[in-house]
């Protein structure tokens, strides 16, 4: 495969993607259809709003079925490290895993009891010296520290950069918290995605960042595991994250401004494969759905 072949692949591999819904109720997006931006924002929130609640410490054992391990069912998979732990080894000692949410919970939801505190959707298992490492910082890309009990994450004072293979879950799952908490009923807090990160800090529900974000979930579509995790969620709590069953809905919603602020040398430094990128980025601005992206004005 030459590499200008490679957008026409990326294209596909999206809308294929896209189209490949697991254990959806063939009902659960139709008020969905046809919306877009904040319209489709609001819907979508009526549809996975008032899910079923779990205490914090029942969270222990939902994530050993969603995060289990497929080449080891006594394991789970820890987010950042992508190291596996035996399912047993989990509680607040260095060497074990511990509950990591991704929105951090003194960003809008300090109290156990708040239903965001314990939305699976956003919670992975985390090794605890990572998960303190990684404390309330944004997400975005760079940063010259290193740990290692997770070499293939980049962070600094103010942001925090996911390996490669898991940067479009982490995306998607910021994305599900800011449509799924709108703050339109007690103990639930309206969720925002800056496009900063300075004005992600305790008490302040935002995080960043978004441009960050928009190109993560690009780069990396849904994958069978993380589908698969959906459909677990799905039969704990009741209701999905929309953007892992129609990537698409992304840039429905939040305006993806420029593609040149998802940069192609991020892709590959080659000239030839570039000027493909580019022109391929063209087309998709010119004809949306041929890439299955929209695009808003």
């Amino acid at each position: 495969m030459n590499k200008y072949s490679k957008i026409l692949f990326i294209s596909l591999l999206w809308i294929s993607t896209g189209n490949l819904l697991a254990d959806v109720p063939s009902n659960y997006y139709t008020k969905a259809t046809g919306k877009t931006g904040v319209v489709l924002k609001s819907v979508l929130h009526d549809i996975i709003d008032n899910h079923k609640r779990y205490s914090y410490k029942k969270v222990w054992n939902i994530l050993q079925e969603t995060d289990e391990d497929p080449n080891n069912t006594n394991n789970v998979i820890l987010i950042y490290s992508r190291k596996s732990l035996p399912k047993s080894q989990h509680g607040g000692n260095v060497n074990e895993w511990n509950r990591e949410h991704t929105w951090p919970k003194s960003h809008g939801f300090p109290k156990a009891g708040w239903p965001a505190y314990t939305d699976v959707h956003h919670l992975r298992p985390s090794l605890v010296r990572v998960n303190n490492a990684r404390g309330i910082l944004d997400f975005d890309n760079g940063g010259n520290k290193i740990s290692s009990e997770a070499p293939l994450v980049q962070y600094d004072n103010d942001s925090w950069e996911v390996p490669d293979e898991i940067k479009g879950d982490i995306a998607r799952g910021i994305f599900y918290m800011a449509v799924r908490y709108e703050g339109t009923v007690a103990n639930e807090p309206d969720l925002e995605i800056t496009d900063n990160v300075n004005e992600s800090r305790p008490n302040v529900t935002k995080i960043g960042k978004l441009t960050t974000l928009l190109e993560w979930h690009i780069q990396d579509p849904p994958n069978e595991q993380e589908r698969l995790r959906n459909d677990k969620i799905f039969k704990w709590q009741g209701n999905r994250n929309p953007f892992i069953d129609h990537p698409e809905y992304v840039t429905n919603i939040w305006q993806l401004a420029s593609y040149n602020d998802i940069s192609s040398t991020n892709l590959s430094d080659d000239t030839s494969y570039n000027n493909g990128f580019e022109a391929g980025k063209q087309m998709c601005i010119n004809n949306p759905s041929s890439c299955g992206i929209n695009i808003l004005d």
